[in-house]
């Protein structure tokens, strides 16, 4: 007698597959990618957060272009502005100009019952400065300083790193010992260093924590390298004489692309936090130009007698590191290649008790069941 039951397993794993792809038959890789990012609750949700942070802090005080971004008295020197091209923005206050103190210890006129955001929502200092307008300029540079700063290592991260991992021989040794040099050097004194040799300029100081924060985005795309370079699909592409070039960033390039970007998104998370230990020790940004760790440090005699001073720089720091995780993290299920299904919408507690699960000890991971 016949056995047909591995005919019926056949047709029962080719239906299986069928069900599993149906969600992305007849997509394009763009739809494919929009669609699994959508459904990642955590990710989508940190977009409009950031979204609205990043538009919150351009728009409300202005932005300054070019200049050194110090105070210096107008023509009539009756006053000071500062130095470069400043687009105004819609709140009426600026974050170098001291006005009359409106409450006692320049306490919050945020009111919750009758809801009113008064004159100074956020308090002011003891020299009557407003400190939304201090919080939103800081949160620019932090923000500046967070983008620059992940563009620039993930550039110089992904090309070292694909190079050394290609061609390994002297061209690896070489790049892998320099990044052993500057890794034997802890970033916070090397950015310490940096920071007080370029005077507390925001931009230079990007610039020069991108030129060594490198190092981890250069060693995991290495080691995706070497993996990928022994495939099949590469050997038919030298087989079909494709240059060294295209194989590296057109054929191995995006199969690296989830790990880049997970890299990526946590280096901009941890820059955050570099750049306001270094503010608040002296040695990153410094007065007169403002961040969110340089308005810690100015009010940290004050924290018992004034805590709103360091309720909303605290507070904009931590959420713009939980967004930069969720983001990453979706992105990272939405470009991955090797992923073969549309993920599953997953829950925000859950990304949340998991964020603090790995940077809190103790806390307790959410319930939520992964995608992979």
């Amino acid at each position: 007698m016949t056995d047909k039951k591995p005919v019926v397993d056949e047709q029962s794993s080719g239906q299986e597959l069928s069900i599993e792809q149906r969600a992305t038959v007849g997509l394009s890789q763009g739809a494919i990618v929009r669609r699994r990012f959508l459904q990642h609750r955590g990710a989508v949700v940190s977009v409009f957060v950031l979204l609205f942070l990043v538009l919150l802090a351009f728009t409300s005080v202005g932005t300054v272009i070019g200049g050194t971004g110090k105070l210096t008295p107008d023509p009539s020197g009756t006053r000071l502005i500062v130095d470069g091209f400043r687009i105004p923005g819609w709140w009426g206050y600026t974050w170098w100009e001291r006005y009359d103190i409106m409450l006692p210890g320049g306490a919050p006129t945020f009111t919750w019952w009758p809801f009113s955001f008064g004159e100074h929502p956020f308090g002011q200092d003891n020299t009557g400065k407003d400190v939304f307008a201090r919080v939103m300029r800081g949160m620019q540079q932090s923000l500046n300083v967070v983008f620059i700063v992940g563009i620039i290592s993930t550039v110089i991260g992904v090309v070292l790193g694909a190079l050394a991992g290609y061609y390994r021989g002297w061209v690896d040794q070489v790049i892998m010992r320099l990044t052993d040099v500057i890794i034997i050097v802890p970033l916070l004194i090397l950015g310490a260093v940096l920071g007080q040799t370029i005077g507390g300029d925001a931009f230079l100081l990007a610039v020069m924590i991108g030129l060594i924060a490198w190092t981890g985005m250069a060693r995991l795309v290495r080691a995706e390298f070497l993996s990928l370079r022994e495939r099949e699909f590469v050997d038919a592409a030298r087989v079909a004489g494709a240059s060294d070039f295209r194989i590296i960033f057109r054929h191995i390039l995006p199969n690296t692309v989830g790990v880049i970007v997970v890299s990526a998104t946590l280096l901009m998370s941890a820059v955050i936090l570099l750049e306001t230990s270094l503010s608040f020790l002296g040695f990153g940004i410094t007065a007169p130009d403002i961040s969110l760790g340089q308005i810690i440090s100015e009010y940290n005699e004050a924290f018992k007698t004034r805590p709103w001073l360091f309720w909303w720089p605290g507070l904009f720091i931590v959420v713009i590191a939980l967004c930069i995780n969720f983001i990453g993290d979706g992105l990272r299920d939405a470009f991955d290649p090797r992923q073969k299904r549309v993920p599953r919408q997953r829950s925000l507690g859950s990304e949340i008790g998991n964020f603090f699960k790995a940077y809190i000890p103790g806390a307790r991971p959410g319930d939520g069941t992964s995608n992979k």
